[in-house]
Order: structure tokens, then C-alpha cells, then sequence
């Protein structure tokens, strides 16, 4: 019996529409553990080639990074060392000019030890993020929080 070849898997970044990227990508990497992405290559040989102006760009982290774009990696995953951006999971905050105004259609689950959510849950508040609700149902208990700009995700 043949099979048929199955097509390779898709690479895909999740992408969260924000007022202030790169506070947004400071919050997210200081919560997941994640590095933020280092563009500065990529943006300084397209700055040298006159093929983006400066002002799409600013500082960040002692080094050039997009002014409305910043992204966060897990520190195992692989990247792409010439543009810097993350291979494997990551989270891209691109500033768009409204703030949030209903609940998310997604949402990340942050899943702790266990016995460790409450003290979980503490780190992110002094992070900036804020408890929403406190769930326990049938099925378990979690805590929806919002990070600093309101955006829901739930702590396991």
C-alpha cells in the first residue's frame, strides 16, 4: 500500500496587534522566559542600502530595531541569523493606531508547575499584568489575566 507524501508542516508566529510593541515584547519575554529578537543586522544593511528610511526605525536595547515591530523567540528554538527572527515559537507585536476594545478570539495558556500558579500569577502582576477572574470549574482552575494592554490569557 503507497501513501501519499504528506506536505511539510507550515512555520507560523503568532501575531498580536498592540499600542506599544516593544513594551508589549518586554512584558512577553519577561513572562514566557523568551529573548527578544535582535533585528539590528538586518535593519542596519537595509539602512546602508537607502532601502528603508531611519524613521521607521528606532532604539532599542543599545541596538536599531523596527519602530513598529518586536518580536519575542523561545531561547532553544532555531533563528535566522541574518534577519534575526525566530524559526520556531514566537510572538510578533506590530503597532496598529486602536487600543483593544472586546475580548480575544485567541488567547495564550501559560501552564505552570504544579502548586505553582499563585506564585506564577504574583510575577506577572508585578510584570504588569492584571488578574481578570479567578476560574474553577469542573474541569480544573486557571487565572485570566490581562498583560498591559488588556489582552487576555489564562495562567494554569
Amino acid at each position: 500500500m503507497t501513501s501519499t507524501p504528506r506536505p511539510a508542516p507550515l512555520h507560523y508566529k503568532i501575531v498580536v496587534d498592540a499600542l506599544a510593541p516593544h513594551a508589549q515584547a518586554e512584558f512577553w519575554s519577561a513572562a514566557l522566559h523568551y529573548d527578544v529578537e535582535d533585528h539590528s543586522p538586518l535593519i542596519g544593511k537595509l539602512l546602508g542600502l537607502g532601502a528603508v528610511p531611519e524613521e521607521l526605525t528606532l532604539e532599542s536595547h543599545g541596538r536599531r530595531a523596527w519602530r513598529d515591530l518586536a518580536a519575542v523567540r523561545h531561547p532553544d528554538d532555531p533563528y535566522d541569523e541574518e534577519n534575526g527572527a525566530g524559526l520556531g515559537r514566537r510572538l510578533l507585536f506590530q503597532r496598529v493606531p486602536e487600543a483593544k476594545t472586546v475580548k480575544n478570539r485567541v488567547h495564550l495558556d501559560v501552564h505552570t508547575r504544579e502548586g505553582e500558579r499563585e506564585d506564577e500569577v504574583g510575577r506577572l502582576e508585578a510584570l504588569g499584568a492584571s488578574v481578570l477572574r479567578r476560574v474553577r470549574e469542573q474541569g480544573g482552575e486557571w487565572v485570566v489575566m490581562g498583560d498591559p494592554e488588556g489582552n487576555e490569557f489564562c495562567v494554569h
